[in-house]
C-alpha cells in the first residue's frame, strides 16, 4: 500500500510540474490550455474547453492529447471513475489514429503522448483499486502490442513501478554491474533540465558514498536532436551529448557517457531523470521516475550500508 501511496504521489506531483510549467511558459494548443486549467483546478473549464476544440477540430493528436490530460488529472484528485473513462476514450481514439498514422520514432509526439498517458492512467487506476496484478498483466499486454514503438519504455515504466523493486536488477547494454557492491544508476537526458538541478545533490551523495563502494553509473540515450531541438545525426547528437556532460555534469559523470536506447526501454527510463538503486546481491531495491529530495535520496543510499 505505502507504494501505491507513493505512485499517487509522484503521479500527482509530475502532473502539476507539468502544468505550471505550460502556464509559466504561456504555449499554446488545446493540450497546454487543459493543462494550464486544470493546474487552477479548473476540470469543468478544461472540459469545456475540449469540448469545443473537439467540435471544431474533431478528434486530431492535439485533442487525444489534452483528453488524456484530463486522465491525467483526475488521477491525480483520486477521481478513478473519470480517470478510467477519460483514459479508455483518449485509448479507443488514439489507436483508431495509430493504425492510421503511427508514431515511429518521437515518444514525446502528441499521439504517442496520448496513448501512452491513456495506457498508463488505466494501469495506475487498476493498482491503486488493489488490482496490482490485473495491472501488471495489463500493462505487460499492451507493451507487447506496443513493443516497437516509442511508447514501450513508457508503459515499461508503470510496470517497474508496480513490481521490479526487490528483484534482480535488468541488464544495461554497456555497464558491467560490480559485484557485492551497491549501484546508484541516474538516467539523464542532455535537454533534461530535472537532471541537471540534480546533479549538485548527486555529487554530494557521490562524494559521501563512493568511498564506501557506492558505484555510479549515469546511461543517456540519443534522442534524434542537438541544442534547440535541431535534428542531427547519431554521430553529432554524441558529440553533443558529450559535450553536454562536460559542462554540466563535471564531478558526477567523469567516463564518456553510456548512450543506449535500449536501456531506456528495458529500464522503462521515459521520465528523466529516473532513479534507480541496487543492493551488493543485484537487487533493486529502489526505482523512482523522476528528481528525489535529497534527504530521501540519501536515506535509500544509506540503507544499503
Amino acid at each position: 500500500m505505502k507504494k501505491l501511496r507513493s505512485f499517487l504521489v509522484l503521479a500527482f506531483l509530475v502532473f502539476a510540474a507539468l502544468a505550471w510549467e505550460t502556464i509559466l511558459s504561456g504555449a499554446g494548443g488545446i493540450a497546454d490550455d487543459v493543462q494550464a486549467r486544470l493546474a487552477r483546478n479548473d476540470f469543468a473549464g478544461a472540459a469545456a474547453d475540449l469540448q469545443n476544440y473537439r467540435r471544431l477540430a474533431g478528434n486530431d493528436a492535439q485533442a487525444l492529447e489534452a483528453m488524456s490530460w484530463m486522465a491525467r488529472g483526475e488521477l491525480a484528485r483520486r477521481n478513478f471513475a473519470q480517470a478510467e473513462k477519460w483514459s479508455q476514450d483518449t485509448y479507443t481514439l488514439a489507436v483508431a489514429e495509430w493504425k492510421k498514422h503511427p508514431v515511429r520514432q518521437d515518444p514525446n509526439a502528441p499521439l504517442a503522448l496520448a496513448l501512452g498517458a491513456s495506457i498508463e492512467v488505466e494501469g495506475a487506476v487498476m493498482a491503486l483499486r488493489g488490482e496490482r496484478a490485473g495491472a501488471i498483466a495489463y500493462l505487460t499486454g499492451e507493451r507487447q502490442k506496443f513493443y516497437t514503438t516509442p511508447i514501450r519504455a513508457r508503459i515499461q515504466k508503470v510496470i517497474n513501478e508496480l513490481s521490479l523493486e526487490g528483484k534482480p536488477a535488468p541488464p544495461l547494454v554497456g555497464v558491467v554491474l560490480p559485484k557485492a557492491k551497491p549501484v546508484f544508476v541516474f538516467f539523464w537526458a542532455h535537454w533534461c533540465p530535472d537532471c541537471k538541478a540534480e546533479k549538485a545533490d548527486l555529487v554530494r551523495l557521490k562524494n559521501e558514498f563512493a568511498p564506501r563502494g557506492l558505484v555510479f553509473v549515469a546511461p543517456t540515450q540519443k534522442y534524434g536532436y542537438v541544442a534547440g531541438g535541431e535534428d542531427a545525426p547519431p554521430a553529432v547528437e554524441i558529440r553533443y551529448i558529450e559535450q553536454v556532460r562536460k559542462t554540466y555534469y563535471t564531478g558526477l559523470i567523469e567516463a564518456p557517457a553510456i548512450v543506449n536506447e535500449e536501456n531506456f526501454r528495458v529500464w522503462g527510463a521515459s521520465t528523466t531523470p529516473t532513479l534507480a538503486l541496487i543492493d551488493r546481491n543485484g537487487i533493486v531495491r529502489m526505482y523512482h521516475p523522476g528528481a528525489m529530495p535529497y534527504a530521501e535520496l540519501r536515506a535509500h543510499i544509506a540503507a544499503l550500508f
